[in-house]
Parts: structure tokens; sequence; C-alpha cells
């Protein structure tokens, strides 16, 4: 694939901030898309993937889309073509942005027990690639980042067994000395970094989100709290029954339950997801196959303040987009509590001063900008969005390894030793969660 967008004319204003996107086969982007239909062994993605990954524009508004969970790095690589800083020299670039579509690829392989060869072809091909570019000799890849659009997990497979889950991306020495933008990070590993789902507004300009802000704070809200999900029978540890329980049986009527059913599908228009996070002050955000929910950003666009049960599902994930003080903007209730027979969540929401309620919904509402990708046919002038957040903690992230590399007085940059993944380094910048047991917390997992 071509390196195509807007090169920058303006040195000064892009100082430190060059991109240069790598030329990759067209097998790594272009063709997969081409397969769409390939994609997901339950899902047609063909028109989830156009409008430059937008999905299908929703007929009540021109800035919503049905955008789905798994298409973010084909809206991250539509934004970058429109980046203000790309540079057409690689040598003169802080950052090199490998546009390989990595979450599409594996996603072709997570439900089937196909030989690990075929699964893990496409990471290694890419490796092969890079290595043996100009780009990557500069700093043996620690200067490259790409975004996968899946979890964590897709890209760890820990055994060569084929019933074991994913592809072994993220466990290539190479990978591991790149960064990768996940949409759920792996909380004890310093090589990928948790970026927002994308959500289903996508706003051209700056007065569309400046018009949502206030129409989410104007919104009456008649539920104390509400959930938007589907049980986890399946699921020994999952809390979700509890959680749905506790909803239907809300004593002042106080919970609404939007049940997301296979047969229904009650939850694959966006329209009554939204309506339902519009008129809830609360939103609950349990854990479901794994840690975090495309819901959270949903109910944060909806003005809706999020409840969080474990701390991966937030608060050692989105280090660039979310808030170090958790508490104004969230609520915390561990999992253990809710397990109890005698605990309610409706009473510890109801005990929160409506003060307080007040002060984290306008939090949640600043949040909004955050979190969305802006259209990437347009440019916001007054807000980073959630794409442009990501991608000044990229740079930030590779001028902290290339300053250690020169302290270090390393001259073979190729040969460069990984940075070690060391346990707990993530949640250790949180204040607030000190008192929480880490180590014993993510055991429990």
């Amino acid at each position: 694939m071509k390196n195509q967008g807007r090169l920058a004319q303006n040195s000064d204003e892009c100082e430190a901030k060059y991109i240069y996107i790598q030329d990759l086969p067209s097998k790594c982007n272009d063709d997969l898309l081409e397969k769409c239909d390939t994609l997901n062994k339950w899902l047609n993605m063909c028109e989830y993937l156009t409008n430059s990954g937008l999905g299908p524009r929703l007929n009540y508004s021109t800035s919503w889309y049905a955008t789905n969970q798994f298409s973010l790095e084909v809206i991250f690589h539509n934004k970058m073509k429109q980046y203000r800083c790309l540079t057409n020299i690689s040598s003169k670039a802080s950052a090199v942005y490998v546009p390989f579509y990595a979450g599409l690829d594996v996603g072709r392989y997570l439900w089937d027990d196909d030989d690990i060869k075929i699964r893990d072809n496409a990471s290694i091909q890419l490796v092969e690639y890079l290595k043996e570019k100009p780009e990557w000799i500069k700093m043996g890849g620690h200067d490259h980042f790409l975004v996968a659009g899946r979890v964590s997990w897709d890209f760890r497979r820990q055994t060569d067994s084929v019933s074991d889950w994913g592809n072994t991306l993220f466990n290539l020495l190479e990978v591991k000395n790149m960064t990768s933008l996940v949409i759920e990070s792996s909380p004890w590993s310093n090589i990928d970094f948790a970026i927002p789902y994308s959500t289903y507004f996508h706003p051209s300009s700056d007065d569309e989100i400046y018009v949502w802000q206030e129409q989410m704070r104007q919104k009456h809200r008649p539920n104390l709290f509400s959930f938007v999900g589907a049980p986890r029978v399946q699921l020994r540890d999952s809390i979700r029954n509890e959680i749905i329980n506790q909803c239907l049986g809300s004593k002042g009527k106080h919970c609404e339950f939007l049940k997301c059913d296979g047969i229904i599908k009650n939850c694959d228009e966006p329209k009554n997801v939204m309506r339902l996070f519009k008129r809830s002050v609360f939103c609950l955000q349990p854990p479901g196959d794994s840690y975090t929910r495309r819901s959270t950003f949903d109910s944060i666009l909806g003005g809706c303040i999020p409840v969080f049960f474990h701390p991966a599902s937030a608060y050692v994930q989105y280090l660039w987009h979310f808030p170090k003080n958790y508490t104004s903007y969230s609520v915390f209730i561990p999992m253990e509590d809710v397990n109890k027979g005698d605990f309610a969540i409706e009473k510890r929401l109801l005990e929160i001063p409506k003060e307080k309620v007040v002060a984290m919904r306008e939090e949640v509402i600043k949040l909004i900008p955050k979190v969305i990708y802006a259209n990437p046919s347009s440019k916001l002038e007054r807000f980073e969005d959630a794409f442009d957040i990501a991608v000044k903690g990229v740079l930030s992230r590779i001028e902290g390894i290339r300053m250690d590399m020169l302290r270090g007085n390393n001259n073979n940059n190729s040969n460069f030793e990984s940075f070690p993944e060391e346990y707990s380094w993530k949640y250790n910048f949180f204040g607030g969660l000190e008192n929480l047991e880490w180590d014993s917390y993510f055991s429990r997992g």
C-alpha cells in the first residue's frame, strides 16, 4: 500500500511529530478488505468496513454510523492518512506507523482449530518484511507502532496447541520492540496500550461535539442505573447474573435492563443502546468475555457515569484517555462485594451525594471528545479526539525510548534488547488504589 495522505508543510509545527507510514504488501491490509466476507465466522463484515471503517451511516444523523467494535484498525489507518505531520522521508520521522490489520487477520481463525502455522503466517511474514527495511535498522523497530483492533489476548497464544486461542503476534521478539495499540491491553505488558473502542458517533466538526455535550447535560434521566448486556452462564466467576437479578429486582424500579439476545438482537440497533444510556444516571460495566467492554464508551457518549467492578476494565487500561483520578468520573464496586448476599448495588449508588453525581456526570461529558474517533474525512480544530491522544501517547513513548537508548550509548540499535515487561507497571501510576491488593486481585481475574 502506497504512503498516501497529507504531507506536512510547516517543519516547525511538526517538529518531533513527523510520522512515516510504512509501505506494506497489500495482503497486510487492502486484500483483507477485499475478502471482507471471510473475516468473521459469525458476521459478514463487508458493510461494517465501508465509509473508511465507520460502517453504514444511520438514517437519523449524518455523523452516526453502525460502527463495528473490531473495525478500529481500519478507522485508525484512514485517520492516519490525514494526519497533519505525515512525511514521505522516513529518516525525518519520529515514528513509523505499520498499517497491518492484525485484528482482521486473526479474526478469521479464532473459532476454528486451524493449524497454528496458518494463524501465525501473516504475523511472521510481516516481521520478516519489516526487518529488511531501512526504517527498521534505525532503532531496531523501537520507533514502530501498529494498531491491532482486538483485545491483547487474541495475539498472545500461550502454547502451540491448535486448541489454544489466538495467534502469537505479540510474542514475537521483533514485535516486542514495537508499540502496539489495542482495545484492551495486558495489565502486565509494557508493549501494548489500550485505546478506546470505536463508538457510533463520528463528528465532522467541533460544533457537533459541543451540541451533543449540551444535549447530554440537559437529558432527563429517570433510571438510577441500567445494564446493557447478556448473561455469562458459562463463566463460573461472572457477576453478570447477579447484576441482572439486582437490576430486575430493584425495589424502587430504579434500574432498566436491555438484554443482548442473539435471536432478538436488541443490542444490534445503536438507537436502542444509546436511548437507554441517555436515560440513565449510572451504567453498569462488568467484565464479559474479557475485562473491557465497548459499552463503556457508548455509555460515556450518552453522558452516563460508568460503574466498574474490576480495575482492568478501565483504570489500568486507557492511561492516555481517562483521568488518573478514577473517582472523578466513575464508581468502583469490587466484584466480591456484588457476590455478597446482602450487598445491593442500588443502595450503594443511592448513597452518593447528588452534588457528587452532578460533578461526575460533568467529567463524563468532558470525556466525550477523548473517546470518539472523528470522521477521517474531517479535522477537528478545538478538540483532540481518541486518535489524536493516542498518537501523542505513541510519540511520547518512542521519544522516551530514544532517550534511554542514547543514554545507554548503544551503538547497535538493531540488536537493542527489548525493554523488560515489569509486572504491575501500569497500575502503579494510579493514586487512590493503593489499598487494593493488586497481585491477588489480578490473579483472580
